[in-house]
């Protein structure tokens, strides 16, 4: 087995942005409520449409700019307001939309070890990708690297667990779905904490 050397990512506690990254503003966040901060990371499946990869349709999405013209499965998403802090392209390459200390609106409806709104304490993050096909090794090199970063940067997320949307949202969400394998992430973080 070949052991992977982690890209060295730093995100700013001060300000919440990732360092060397794409940023792209997302109009849909807000402030945490006061006192909260991030203990939970959750992992979202995201193509757009569905089964397609790359693209501008996630970013047109996040920023309100997604034409429901534009593909049959765009209509019923008109006027959804969601974001998330990170998308992981199908390359690997990480752009963030919304600052680490802003909540995203990623999560919806949800629950977490019996606290609601998950997305006062989580951190969202998009991987490109369907509940079936196989996520791309850079996605999970890019992830686990991200992860790190995070907790580097917040003693909150320093232990915090790494769930999937369907965790937090069982029965209404399924992503990042059975094709993603959580023993490759594990994998990878335990390589960086060794």
């Amino acid at each position: 087995m070949t052991v992977r050397r982690a890209q060295r990512l730093r995100v700013s506690a001060a300000d919440g942005l990732l360092a060397g990254v794409r940023q792209v503003a997302s109009p849909n966040c807000d402030e945490r409520p006061l006192g909260a901060v991030p203990e939970l990371i959750v992992v979202h499946g995201i193509s757009l449409p569905p089964g397609e990869f790359g693209g501008s349709w996630i970013e047109a999405l996040f920023t309100n700019r997604l034409d429901p013209n534009a593909h049959p499965y765009f209509a019923d998403m008109a006027g959804a307001k969601v974001s998330a802090h990170f998308v992981i392209g199908r390359d690997g390459a990480i752009t963030q939309y919304v600052p680490v200390t802003r909540r995203a609106w990623h999560a919806g409806q949800s629950l977490w070890c019996g606290r609601e709104k998950c997305n006062d304490f989580s951190i969202g993050i998009e991987l490109e990708g369907t509940d079936e096909r196989p996520y791309e090794a850079a996605q999970y090199d890019a992830l686990a690297d991200l992860v790190g970063a995070l907790r580097a940067a917040f003693p909150s997320l320093a232990t915090a667990p790494v769930v999937g949307h369907c965790d937090i949202a069982p029965g209404r969400k399924t992503d990042p779905g059975p094709a993603f394998d959580w023993s490759a992430l594990a994998l990878r973080l335990e390589q960086q904490a060794g």
